[in-house]
């Protein structure tokens, strides 16, 4: 993945080893959904887009599985058993780092799920200052002192007091060194107080709203997937183009097409099954098919693109959303798509849990014009709709 020009490289950390108990259930928060996918998921790939490299992710000894299962699909990530405190867990993805240290590094909570571009952009920028650097917002509501009895003991400087936030931006040896001086009998509060008792400065940038916590339970109902602030339907549109090459396979809507040449791609390159399931992914904006099933991830190599459209389909439900239908066109001079509809409708129909009158397909041609009608590839378009589950 390339650097954004305006960004200088980095290295990330995302902290992820916590138990997450205040929000209840079986399943540490970090790994639970939220906005159609996991929460950690979300500033993972937020930081590889920002071109975090490499990503290091700390996790509880006993929670590969659920990593894995949160995390699967996306390359460019290591995963680094954490320790007993949040201090002990940052050191070892730190020391994970070393070997090959970067010039600067972010320290990252899996339970902010919402990083802004503009953020990382700021604490990046500081480091060429600073050793150190965290975003921060103002207190707004006045403060008081609580005694012992739940009685107002005086109040606080609002002026004087920041909230702090994650991503935390430190110059790499700085803040490993500043771990490494650590009293192990002291439980720091963030890596920037880490950073200041090793005598670093640590410079405070804008934070943004969006960088909220998620803390407890309440707070994964009510982010816009419950149902009650959820719009009744969605819309999406997918399309997708795949060239057509002697020797290969032809697979169109997870059936093969007996033909004199195939459709060239990674996985099996079946041009309408990617159509329906960038539709499906539109709709509940998480993106497309390259950002669940990146090309350069070897294991897809010749996959069945069925396996997509079932994820597209659950990413749906787990949104709060049920496949209404489905219409599809395909575009081609060849060869004749009639014959073979019904087999067609009838396996996306089971691959999306439709009914097959849910599932239109058709096709055209484009009058021997551009590349479909030269024989060159094969195009489709998807529309799909949404309602609530």
């Amino acid at each position: 993945m390339a650097i954004p020009p305006s960004l200088p490289p980095f290295a990330a950390i995302v902290v992820a080893a916590g138990k997450g108990l205040r929000v209840g259930g079986d399943v540490p928060k970090q790994f639970r959904h939220w906005h159609g996918k996991a929460l950690i998921r979300h500033s993972v790939e937020a930081l590889l887009e920002a071109g975090a490299a490499p990503l290091v992710v700390v996790i509880a000894p006993d929670g590969g599985s659920d990593a894995e299962a949160a995390l699967g699909g996306i390359a460019g990530i290591r995963f680094v058993a954490g320790g007993e405190t949040r201090q002990d867990s940052v050191r070892n993805g730190l020391e994970a780092l070393a070997e090959d240290a970067p010039g600067s590094v972010l320290i990252h909570d899996a339970a902010r799920p919402d990083l802004p571009l503009a953020v990382t952009t700021r604490l990046l920028a500081a480091l060429d200052r600073h050793p150190g650097a965290i975003p921060v917002l103002p207190v707004v509501d006045s403060l008081a002192l609580a005694g012992g009895d739940g009685v107002m003991t005086g109040k606080a400087d609002r002026e004087a007091l920041r909230r702090v936030q994650t991503p935390q931006a430190f110059r790499f040896d700085a803040i490993l060194a500043a771990h490494r001086r650590w009293d192990g009998a002291t439980v720091a509060g963030d890596d920037a107080q880490v950073m200041m008792a090793s005598s670093g400065s640590v410079a405070l940038v804008d934070g943004d709203e969006r960088l909220r916590k998620i803390t407890f339970a309440e707070d994964f109902v009510d982010t816009g997937t419950h149902p009650s602030t959820l719009p009744a339907f969605r819309v999406g549109q997918g399309f997708d183009v795949h060239r057509l090459e002697a020797g290969e396979e032809l697979w169109l809507c997870g059936v093969q097409v007996p033909h004199d040449k195939g459709l060239a791609g990674h996985s099996d390159a079946d041009v309408a099954l990617h159509a329906i399931t960038d539709a499906v992914l539109g709709a509940i904006g998480e993106g497309d098919i390259g950002t669940h099933f990146p090309p350069s991830d070897p294991q897809w190599r010749g996959a069945r693109s069925g396996r997509f459209l079932e994820h597209a389909v659950g990413l749906a439900h787990q949104a709060g959303y049920a496949i209404a239908n489905i219409d599809l066109t395909l575009i081609c001079e060849a060869p004749k798509i009639g014959p073979h509809r019904p087999a067609m409708r009838a396996e996306v129909a089971r691959l999306t849990g439709l009914a097959e009158s849910a599932v239109s397909i058709k096709a055209t041609t484009t009058e021997q014009l551009g590349f479909t009608g030269r024989g060159e590839g094969i195009a489709a378009q998807a529309i799909v709709a949404l309602t609530l589950a």
